[in-house]
C-alpha cells in the first residue's frame, strides 16, 4: 500500500469508529469546564458605572476587563472586555458565581483594579477613576527642594 492509500484508510477508519468506543464509559465530557467556577449553573448580571473621582462626571469609552480568579488567587486565562457608554455605564449578563477580577482603564486616569465575590444574581459596581499622581524620581530636581537661583540677589556680596 502506498502512503497516500494508508493515510486515506486511517482517516476513513476514524470516521467509522463510534464515539462511544473512544470516550470513557460512565463519564460525560460536557462538565470538564465546570471545575473552573464554583456554581457554573448560577450566573449573574453585572452593571458598571465609571465616574471621574474629582467631579463625579461619567467616563466614556473606559475599558472594563473581567477575569475569573482561581482558588489560589491567580488570574485565569480568558476574560471579557466591555466599553462604557457616554453615560459611563456598561453591563454584562452571564458571569458565573465566584471570584472575579475587575480592571478599569482609561487614558488620563489611574488604572483601577479590584477582586469581587459574585454571589448574587445582580451586582452593581461603581468605579471612581482618579487622576494620575505626580511621579517621584531620584534624578533631577524635586519639588520639595529649594532651587538655587541663577541670578544672585542685587545686594549680595561676592564670595
Amino acid at each position: 500500500m502506498t502512503m497516500k492509500k494508508l493515510a486515506l484508510a486511517l482517516i476513513l477508519a476514524g470516521f467509522l469508529i463510534p464515539a462511544e468506543a473512544i470516550a470513557p464509559q460512565g463519564k460525560s465530557d460536557t462538565n470538564t469546564n465546570k471545575d473552573k467556577y464554583q456554581d457554573a449553573d448560577e450566573v449573574a448580571t453585572l452593571s458598571f458605572v465609571v465616574l471621574k473621582d474629582y467631579n463625579g462626571k461619567p467616563v466614556r469609552n473606559a475599558g472594563i476587563v473581567m477575569h475569573p480568579v482561581a482558588k489560589n488567587n491567580r488570574q485565569e486565562k480568558g476574560g471579557i472586555e466591555l466599553k462604557s457608554d457616554a453615560e459611563g455605564k456598561a453591563s454584562f449578563n452571564g458571569i458565573p458565581y465566584g471570584k472575579l477580577r475587575v480592571q478599569v482603564l482609561s487614558p488620563g486616569f489611574q488604572t483601577y483594579g479590584e477582586d469581587y465575590d459574585i454571589e448574587q444574581p445582580t451586582v452593581e459596581i461603581t468605579v471612581r477613576l482618579k487622576r494620575p499622581q505626580g511621579q517621584y524620581s531620584i534624578y533631577g530636581d524635586q519639588p520639595s527642594e529649594k532651587k538655587e537661583d541663577a541670578k544672585p540677589a542685587p545686594d549680595a556680596k561676592p564670595q
